[in-house]
């Protein structure tokens, strides 16, 4: 029997931001760096070091690996906190852009708590992102609605992933920023139906 697919957390984000964005990196493997995304490697550099300290009685992790076998999930935080007294954790996310009206970023850190969670058999009510633009942290609460709509992000990028089909573009206004927006090519490939009208030809 086949290993089931595991899933990347950044995974979620992707997806929930834009299926077709999703597919291109996680199916086709397909990248592209503009002005955002060379702000984001910058401001993991530190996260990715991997180097640990303890302040103010809070023990911070950085780059930690963690999996969720229930789920197919693997990946990594770039931050977790670890309440020396109480034992709490708290998963820290770090964003480079500011908080948004949609749930893209908080899927993401909840997908992290559950892993979390399964690994250490603990329970997580809270999470932080931190984001570079605006210099602060936005407490995220992990409540049943945000836990529910996460698991229904895992369930679809599974089916995603294993389908092995690059959905066609829905062009919008997050186009613009998407790195991806010159191989993508989202009007274009909107409007193009070829693919279909040669299928169609050989119907009975």
């Amino acid at each position: 029997m086949n290993e089931p697919h595991l899933v990347p957390l950044s995974a979620l984000q992707h997806f929930a931001y834009c299926p077709r964005q999703c597919a291109l990196i996680h199916l086709e493997q397909t990248w592209a760096e503009n002005l955002w995304t060379a702000q984001g490697q910058v401001l993991h550099q530190r996260v990715d070091s991997q180097q640990a300290e303890t302040r103010a009685g809070v023990r911070i992790e950085r780059g930690v690996s963690v999996a969720s076998d229930r789920l197919g999930l693997t990946g990594k935080l770039d931050v977790l906190e670890i309440d020396l007294a109480t034992g709490a954790l708290i998963p820290v996310e770090y964003k480079r852009g500011k908080p948004k009206p949609q749930h893209w970023d908080h899927i993401q850190l909840c997908a992290q708590a559950l892993c979390l969670e399964e690994m250490r058999d603990s329970r997580i009510d809270q999470g932080a992102i931190w984001y570079w633009q605006v210099r602060r942290r936005q407490w995220v609460e992990l409540d049943e609605a945000l836990r529910r709509e996460t698991e229904a992000i895992i369930g679809a990028v599974h089916k995603l992933l294993e389908g092995g089909v690059t959905p066609l573009p829905e062009p919008g206004p997050k186009c613009r920023a998407c790195s991806l927006r010159d191989l993508c090519q989202p009007e274009a490939n909107a409007r193009d139906r070829s693919a279909a009208y040669v299928d169609s030809l050989y119907q009975p």
